[in-house]
């Protein structure tokens, strides 16, 4: 599978473990790494997810965030294609970055974009049937592919 890992799933890891779902959703994104790492499905990603990071206030925070990127092989360019898809994403009401994520996520062919934005996911659930990608929290997206 083709997965697609916004910057909150990649900036999870190294937020504070105290929460239960912050500690849960870390532990679902080691799994998707260690899934990367053996080959079973394959982190994507794009300049959106590079252009975030680089506005991370935190220099060090920024770097382990940025060392956990795939492949440059694996992170698109944002083409004009990208931009309409994400224009009208934007027109339905998802934030600029949101649509980004998602236009890009669809050009990239994945099979599913991970976020930790609660509000990212209800928007697409909502509008599910006009993305050509699924939207999911990575904790929920990992209990039903393990089934």
């Amino acid at each position: 599978m083709r997965v697609y890992l916004d910057v909150s799933c990649l900036d999870r890891p190294f937020d504070d473990h105290q929460q239960a779902r912050i500690r849960l959703e870390a532990e679902a994104i080691a799994i998707l790494f260690q899934r990367f790492a053996d080959g079973s499905d394959r982190h994507v990603s794009s300049d959106m997810v590079v252009f975030e990071l680089a506005a991370m206030p935190d220099v060090e925070r920024q770097e382990q965030v940025r060392a956990l990127l795939p492949n440059p092989d694996d992170i698109i360019s944002l083409s004009p294609l990208i931009l309409d898809r994400a224009e009208a994403l934007t027109a339905m009401g998802f934030s600029p970055a949101d649509a980004v994520h998602i236009a890009a996520a669809e050009q990239l062919q994945a099979d599913v974009l991970l976020t930790c934005d609660d509000k990212f996911v209800r928007r697409a659930r909502r509008l599910g049937s006009r993305l050509a990608v699924e939207v999911d929290n990575p904790l929920f997206w990992i209990r039903r592919s393990r089934q």
